[in-house]
């Protein structure tokens, strides 16, 4: 019997372990795809040229939990998702940061980083350290049951909401973010407006962030911004600070979208021959940190999404850091994903 036994504890850990790989190989799939070079044979200079600057921002992902499921989410956030940081790790988290004076502004994000348990808390710490606050905002979160006092709370921690607003036609947001989630959005605008956001002389920064609907790369945002700003006076009488333009990145769910519809090949050359070298020495991971909700480190978001460890490496955890700097020999971690950031005019 305890034969048998065994033998059906192998069976199954073959089975997680093959799950595992299987999950792997979909989230690198990117990376998988012989026909794209590497980033780093296309960049001048080769990897070399990644050299690790003083972190001055700290990307946090505070969870996963969205209330939202967006076609084009790099982190598949969604409302079915509870991954979300420990009181433990953000305490953590906030004893790394008072170790790290380089690091002058904490950027909060998920899933939407409101909604989990421990965002009040991490902000009320933070501001005591001095730090700049930006907020990864979905804006709908505003309009949650239970976050009414919401926007009064992100203006009273000055807060520099960086919002997602894919569009300003209704059509094409509600089909990137889901039914009904342009006039929340709207609403939350709304909102912020009220509370001073967007408007001069408020010291409140609103900056809304577009990206595209399908598989092309965004325009310049400074063609874009006009049409943004004369669109969402018109017809909503919203004013906003300024907006990005970023590509879609082609990363879990955006990519399974392209996959589904078998244009992944395709928007990987697109990138790649619209390759900027403008972008390469101004990319977030050369001059920030990336924590994730389980507590490790990154170089980016979107390595933190493929798996892809800072030092390449699951040991880099804020468990064993004495403070937020990566050592220059730890290189920065390279994927063909990288090209999303470097593309044409977009993701800036």
């Amino acid at each position: 019997m305890s034969c048998i036994k065994r033998r059906l504890s192998a069976i199954a850990q073959k089975s997680v372990k093959d799950k595992f790989a299987a999950h792997f190989d979909k989230t690198r799939r990117v990376d998988n795809m012989q026909s794209i070079p590497t980033f780093e044979s296309v960049i001048p200079g080769g990897a070399e040229r990644m050299k690790r600057k003083e972190p001055h921002t700290l990307i946090l992902n505070l969870g996963l939990y969205c209330n939202q499921t967006c076609t084009h989410c790099h982190v598949e956030s969604s409302p079915e998702r509870t991954e979300t940081m420990t009181r433990e790790n953000v305490d953590r988290v906030l004893d790394l940061l008072s170790r790290t004076p380089s690091i002058k502004t904490l950027d909060i994000t998920g899933g939407a980083p409101e909604l989990q348990p421990q965002f009040r808390y991490l902000v009320t710490e933070a501001r005591k350290l001095g730090l700049n606050l930006n907020d990864r905002c979905n804006l709908t979160c505003l309009t949650e049951p239970g976050q009414e006092d919401l926007a009064e709370f992100l203006a009273e921690n000055k807060f520099r909401i960086i919002a997602s607003l894919p569009c300003y036609s209704k059509k094409n947001v509600n089909q990137q973010r889901g039914s009904g989630v342009f006039g929340r959005s709207i609403t939350g605008l709304e909102m912020l407006n009220e509370r001073g956001y967007g408007k001069p002389d408020t010291g409140l920064l609103l900056e809304l962030v577009y990206n595209p609907n399908g598989a092309f790369l965004a325009p310049a945002a400074e063609d874009l911004e006009p049409v943004y700003r004369k669109e969402l006076m018109e017809h909503f009488g919203i004013v906003f600070t300024s907006l990005h333009s970023m590509n879609n990145m082609p990363v879990k769910r955006f990519a399974d979208y392209l996959e589904r519809r078998g244009e992944l090949q395709k928007y990987m050359e697109l990138l790649v021959n619209n390759f900027n070298d403008n972008f390469v020495d101004d990319l977030m991971c050369l001059d920030s940190v990336n924590i994730g909700w389980d507590g490790n480190i990154y170089d980016c978001d979107f390595n933190q999404q493929m798996d892809l460890y800072a030092g390449g490496t699951v040991l880099g955890t804020i468990w064993n850091q004495d403070s937020l700097i990566i050592p220059q020999d730890k290189k920065v971690v390279l994927g063909k994903h990288c090209f999303g950031c470097t593309a044409g005019k977009g993701s800036k």
